[in-house]
């Protein structure tokens, strides 16, 4: 199936119109500390050189039910876990927005002292925005309201797609060197993007 259009499996219950590709427990490679990373299925970015290609189908894998969020929830449970992230596939496609925001919202209400990071292949400015798009973005996905909403429950965003010709090995957290890491509630309070506090580079690393 290509992975233009997603739909729910009938002989299942599905809590949302969304697949998942894969959970990760103890995952330290997608955000600082041990994380539980979450890759949704479904992605129209395309990127040449995208590590998980497999995922752009939303019909990859497996669907979100209510058992899997109760399982990432436990997942989250230990004190050594700093958080979760949420990448793909692309969580800001409209068919994976309802089922994250509901999964954050949980998140939120269970672990508030974990934090929250996302990787899209959005800008944020098309994120946070209501319906216009930066020319250099794909249109704004979904709803504005239920859109803003995940963005809102989010502590860090690394935004943009991954170009192949800025790929840098020095980067920390990204892939190209297009890529942001932000600090999200900071850039809705200042109404702009705002970098993330941290050493997001390497010093003794070379690029390649």
């Amino acid at each position: 199936m290509g992975f233009f259009a997603k739909k729910p499996t009938v002989d299942s219950p599905v809590y949302s119109p969304m697949n998942i590709a894969t959970i990760k427990k103890n995952d330290i490679a997608n955000g600082p500390g041990v994380r539980v990373s979450l890759f949704v299925s479904g992605c129209r970015h395309a990127c040449p050189g995208c590590f998980n290609r497999e995922a752009w189908d939303f019909d990859y894998g497996t669907p979100y039910t209510a058992e899997v969020e109760d399982a990432i929830l436990g997942a989250l449970s230990p004190d050594y876990v700093e958080g979760l992230t949420l990448l793909g596939g692309e969580p800001f496609e409209a068919e994976n927005q309802a089922g994250l925001l509901a999964l954050c919202r949980r998140v939120r209400e269970t672990y508030p002292q974990k934090n929250i990071w996302c990787f899209t292949g959005f800008l944020y400015e098309t994120l946070a925005s209501d319906g216009i798009t930066p020319t250099a973005d794909r249109p704004a996905p979904g709803e504005t309201e239920t859109r803003r909403a995940l963005l809102s429950t989010l502590d860090v965003l690394v935004d943009g797609r991954f170009e192949a010709d800025k790929k840098n090995f020095a980067l920390i957290f990204r892939g190209s060197s297009n890529q942001r890491i932000l600090d999200v509630p900071a850039s809705l309070a200042q109404g702009h993007a705002v970098w993330a506090k941290g050493v997001w580079e390497r010093e003794t690393a070379k690029s390649q």
